[in-house]
């Protein structure tokens, strides 16, 4: 019970839909929402047959896991062929328990995970100058997330570069057609608010769009500040010693540091992001790239892999993978039967709100959405909420608004079934 409801129940809500043959909505987002409105991610619909097997959010974080092992694989097997086994030990290990690596594991499911294999293959086998498999990895991005057809664009134009110039540029127009496409027509006309629906990462900070002088701020000053967009950028290129700056296919990392950093939204700067997933496969596709390079000597080479090694163990304790050897992560909380117990009382396909760490438990079997999310289906039969959230994890309610919105629905003829350790579950009179 330590997942949300944005954005793991978001995502199940996706992929059931998927599974039982329907374009995919979420309740979360709103009432029947089109989440190809949201961002256009139809590789989705190949969770749905895991899914159908085993109908719970642990499928998609499961398939997460799996698809960010799957893409350690062709790095390391590069590194091996290209620098020897301890270079493939260093850099699978470092890949694998990089920052960027944890910080998209431990915030539940993102689409991006289906962009680490792709690229971890494209960029192996761009490096390796097998030029028409690294098209063919890269392709399928245009499927995962809208904006990574301009990553694709940055492959095509690196692939001509390499030699095969119709190649690379056809596949660098494919990209970028694919990319306004998504973000000009296809999310667009399937958001229910348009346009305003789906930029809203170009929002002002006050809620309202920014001028030009807002504009022409964030393209160029507004890329390096705050501090956090200079500490992710630092923190990308440490475990590779900066080296990773010596190789051409560090510049497919290019899109994804400015569209994060050219958005006004503060959660897309920082070092705790999904979207850094990403930039760990490239960054380290180029350390490879680049050790390759500039191998002189097999002492230099031991050099950079030991200080590379070193940084990435210097960094564990400071993300999440670090809470796999702290004793209470594995310590059950007896509140966690209690709110089973109490959610079982649910029938299936019920209409619910529930607080935002409950949603996931419940989205599997009813049309759950978020209590006090102003865009949730109004009326629900049944509300779930745990008041004793600590109060630096509570969303979207405080808890006198929490306490407020549970008055006004008592208020408003709903029955209190049980409230037991905090859990509080109400029921609408049939």
């Amino acid at each position: 019970m330590l997942t949300h409801s944005f954005d793991l129940g978001i995502f199940e809500q996706a992929v059931r839909s998927y599974a039982h043959g329907h374009l995919p909505v979420s309740e979360i987002k709103g009432p029947d929402f089109p989440i190809l409105g949201d961002h256009f991610s139809p590789i989705l619909a190949l969770v749905a047959p895991v899914y159908r097997l085993w109908p719970s959010a642990m499928a998609l974080l499961v398939v997460q896991a799996a698809l960010v092992a799957v893409s350690v694989m062709p790095l390391a097997v590069w590194a091996r062929r290209a620098l020897g086994s301890a270079a493939a030990v260093v850099i699978g290990v470092g890949y694998g328990l990089s920052w960027g690596v944890a910080s998209a594991i431990a915030i539940d499911f993102h689409e991006v995970a289906f962009a680490a294999p792709l690229l971890a293959f494209s960029l192996t086998a761009l490096g390796t100058d097998r030029l028409r498999p690294a098209v063919y990895w890269a392709l399928p991005l245009l499927l995962v997330k809208e904006d990574l057809g301009l990553t694709v664009a940055v492959i095509g134009l690196l692939v001509a570069r390499r030699g095969e110039r119709k190649l690379g540029f056809i596949t660098a127009a494919v990209g970028l057609a694919g990319t306004v496409l998504a973000m000009l027509v296809i999310l667009p006309s399937l958001n229910p608010a348009g346009n305003n629906g789906y930029f809203y990462f170009l929002e002002g900070s006050g809620g309202g769009a920014g001028g030009p002088g807002d504009l022409l701020y964030r393209s160029t000053v507004g890329l390096i500040t705050p501090l956090a967009k200079t500490t992710t950028l630092l923190l990308m290129l440490a475990p590779t010693l900066f080296l990773a700056l010596r190789s051409p296919l560090i510049w497919i990392a290019l899109p994804t540091l400015l569209w994060r950093f050219a958005s006004n939204l503060s959660t897309h700067w920082g070092a705790d992001s999904h979207h850094s997933l990403v930039l760990m496969t490239i960054v380290f596709a180029a350390f490879i790239d680049a050790l390759i390079g500039r191998r002189s000597s097999v002492g230099s080479l031991r050099r950079y892999l030991a200080g590379s090694a070193a940084i990435t163990v210097l960094l564990l304790p400071h993300f999440p993978f670090w809470q796999l050897v702290q004793p209470a992560t594995w310590r059950d909380d007896p509140r966690i039967a209690v709110a089973h117990r109490l959610m079982d009382r649910i029938p299936d396909g019920a209409t619910v709100q529930a607080s935002n760490q409950l949603v996931p438990q419940l989205t599997n079997r009813t049309s759950a959405s978020l209590y006090g999310w102003p865009e949730s289906r109004p009326d629900p039969q049944w509300i779930m909420v745990d008041t004793r959230v600590p109060f630096n994890q509570r969303w979207p309610l405080n808890v006198f608004q929490e306490q407020e919105a549970l008055g006004l629905a008592r208020a408003q003829g709903y029955l209190t079934v049980s409230s037991e350790q905090g859990f509080v579950l109400l029921k609408r009179p049939s």
